[in-house]
């Protein structure tokens, strides 16, 4: 049995560099596509000015990709204490906890970014399912997509109790009525719609699909108590 763990450790070490490797790659060809839009409001982020960074969807991309260095970091020190403590999946757990967070928070505050007509126009909503659909765009569909991704991707590899498809679902949906509820009740000259639902669940669902094979059992729930000590033999 130690021989056959040793002959698959290589091949499961050299598919998460090729996984990371590939995760790198993605996210400097994003940087690449994006990096005219991203430069546009670099130098108001560095002066540290609200107005054309934080209050811009560019800016917050800007400070997203600027923060992973500092997200990484996080997880590391959070898998090195788990480790020293005798946590069981230590760097996954940490590192889903992280994703989810760092994935979620900017999207959400785009999400949540008043439009011209803030505070004055009334507050509108659409209740009639696919009457929106047709005019998201492209851009539009891709981006409600993403608002709940990495909360799809990471929660069912955190939580046990989530790993299903229909709960990441219900989470996805109930997380995105949330949201449409704040933005009428904020008056943020944006329509709270129930297509915005239907997508921002169905991304979430997608993601969680993608994570699918890292998802925990109920035999393997992650818990923070240490292992338990082995017996000694005799």
């Amino acid at each position: 049995m130690s021989h056959n763990a040793c002959l698959s450790a290589p091949p499961r070490r050299m598919r998460r560099i090729v996984f990371l490797s590939l995760a790198i790659l993605g996210m400097a060809s994003a940087a690449f596509v994006v990096r005219r839009p991203l430069m546009m409001s670099a130098p108001m982020c560095m002066a540290g000015r609200w107005h054309g960074c934080f209050d811009t969807f560019n800016g917050v991309v800007l400070i997203t990709l600027v923060a992973l260095p500092l997200a990484a970091l996080v997880v590391w020190a959070l898998a090195r204490r788990r480790c020293a403590a005798g946590v069981t999946s230590a760097w996954r757990m940490s590192l889903a906890e992280v994703g989810m967070v760092h994935g979620t928070v900017p999207f959400m505050w785009m999400t949540m970014m008043p439009g011209a007509g803030a505070g004055t126009v009334p507050s509108r909503v659409s209740l009639v399912p696919l009457r929106d659909l047709l005019t998201m765009g492209p851009a539009g569909i891709i981006g409600n997509l993403l608002i709940f991704a990495a909360l799809g991707f990471f929660v069912p590899m955190r939580f046990a109790a989530l790993a299903s498809v229909p709960r990441i679902l219900a989470l996805g949906a109930g997380c995105s009525v949330l949201v449409e509820t704040a933005q009428y009740a904020l008056r943020l000259d944006r329509v709270s719609s129930v297509d915005d639902v239907l997508v921002n669940a169905a991304g979430a669902v997608l993601a969680a699909l993608a994570s699918r094979r890292w998802w925990r059992t109920t035999a393997e729930v992650p818990s923070d108590q240490p292992r338990p000590a082995m017996a000694p033999a005799g």
